[in-house]
C-alpha cells in the first residue's frame, strides 16, 4: 500500500458527547430529532462503568453517528472553552428547516436562525447546554432513519460539520492540511472551512478563533463535547495516519484501541479538541445484535463481561 496523507482521512465517523442526564439525552435524540437508538452500552474506558449510547440511521452508517456520554451519575462537569469542539451541525433538508423550526420551539427549545457558507441554519441547544445546528442541505444521498416521529422527508440525514474553538488559527491550520488531508476551502464571518475527501456535507470540520476565550476542560464532564472521529477505509490507513502524525511531530497519538464496533487512534489536536481515526469493523453494530433487534438491549462491553449483574444494577434504569 502506498499511503497518501492527503487522502486518507475521509469524512466524519461519529460524535461523541459528554451529556447529563441519561434519560433526558436518550428522549431528545430519539423522540425530538427521531434519530435511531443504534447501540446501548458502556464506555470501555476505566474502571466505573459510564452508559455509551449510540444514535444514527437504521444501520449506524458512518457519518450518521452521535455518541454520547451520560455524566450525572458521576457528578463530573466539564467546562466549556477554547480548545474544544463547540458545535455540532447535522444535515436536513432545505426544505424541512421551517418544519423543524416549529417542532424545536414547540418542545421548548430557544431555535436562533442563521446562514453562514450560504447555508441556512438552526442553532438550539441540546438539554446539557451542547450547541447544536440544522443546515439545510439538498441532495444528502445518506439515507435517513425514516421509522421514527419525524416524516421521512423531514429526517436528519446525518453529521454536517463540526466548529471547534482555538485560540489562534495557524497550528490547527496546519494540522488539518499538514497532518489531517483537510483542503481550506472558505472562511465567513470570523470561521475557516476544511472539508475532507469529497468535501461536502460530512465532510466538514469549521474552525474559529477565540482569542480570548478560556482553555475549556478535556476530561470526561458534562457539557462538553468530548471527540470527533473520523474515517478511515483500513488498518493500513490507519498505522500510516498515526505515523504520519508522528514524524510531522504530533507525538500525543495513542495506540490503536478496539471499540467493540470499531478500532480507533486518537490524536490531541494542537489547538486542544480531540480526534479520532477511526476504522469500522466489517460486522458493524450487528457484531453483538441481529438487525431485528438492533440497539434494543444492553450490550456489555468486554472489559466488564464477568461483571454483567454489577453493572445493570450500578447504571440508572434507561426508559425505552
Amino acid at each position: 500500500m502506498t499511503f497518501d496523507p492527503a487522502t486518507a482521512i475521509k469524512r466524519h465517523h461519529h460524535i461523541t458527547l459528554c451529556v447529563g442526564d441519561h434519560q433526558e439525552d436518550y428522549d431528545f435524540h430519539t423522540q425530538v430529532l427521531g434519530l435511531k437508538s443504534v447501540k446501548k452500552t458502556a464506555l470501555y474506558d476505566g474502571t466505573v462503568p459510564i452508559y455509551h449510547l449510540y444514535y444514527g440511521n437504521d444501520m449506524g452508517d458512518e457519518s450518521t453517528l452521535v455518541t454520547s456520554f451520560p455524566m450525572r451519575q458521576s457528578g463530573r462537569m466539564g467546562r466549556r472553552g477554547s480548545g474544544q469542539v463547540k458545535a455540532l451541525a447535522l444535515s436536513v433538508p432545505t426544505a424541512a428547516l421551517g418544519w423543524w423550526k416549529s417542532r424545536l420551539t414547540e418542545h421548548g427549545f430557544d431555535v436562533t436562525e442563521r446562514e453562514r457558507f450560504g447555508e441556512r441554519m438552526l442553532r438550539f441547544q441540546h438539554p446539557c447546554g451542547i450547541e447544536y445546528e440544522l443546515v439545510g442541505v439538498d441532495g444528502d444521498e445518506r439515507a435517513p432513519y425514516n421509522q421514527s416521529r419525524v416524516p421521512a422527508e423531514d429526517a436528519i440525514h446525518g453529521t454536517h460539520g463540526i466548529t471547534v474553538s482555538v485560540r489562534e488559527l495557524d497550528n490547527s491550520a496546519e494540522f488539518m492540511q499538514e497532518g489531517w488531508s483537510g483542503k481550506l476551502t472558505s472562511t465567513d464571518d470570523g470561521h475557516t472551512r476544511f472539508e475532507l475527501g469529497t468535501g461536502g456535507t460530512g465532510h466538514i470540520v469549521d474552525f474559529v478563533a477565540d482569542p480570548e476565550l478560556e482553555q475549556g476542560s478535556w476530561t470526561f464532564g458534562e457539557g462538553t463535547v468530548h471527540h470527533c472521529a473520523f474515517q478511515v477505509d483500513g488498518y493500513d490507513e490507519q498505522d500510516g495516519v498515526k505515523a504520519h502524525l508522528e514524524g510531522l511531530g504530533f507525538t500525543d497519538v495513542s495506540d490503536r484501541k478496539d471499540r467493540g464496533y470499531f478500532e480507533s487512534v486518537y490524536v490531541r489536536t494542537p489547538g486542544g479538541a480531540l480526534f479520532e481515526a477511526t476504522v469500522s469493523k466489517p460486522e458493524g453494530f450487528l457484531i453483538d445484535e441481529p438487525y431485528e433487534k438492533l440497539g434494543m438491549g444492553f450490550q456489555v462491553p468486554p472489559v466488564f463481561a464477568d461483571k454483567r449483574d454489577w453493572i445493570m444494577s450500578y447504571l440508572p434504569t434507561l426508559n425505552y
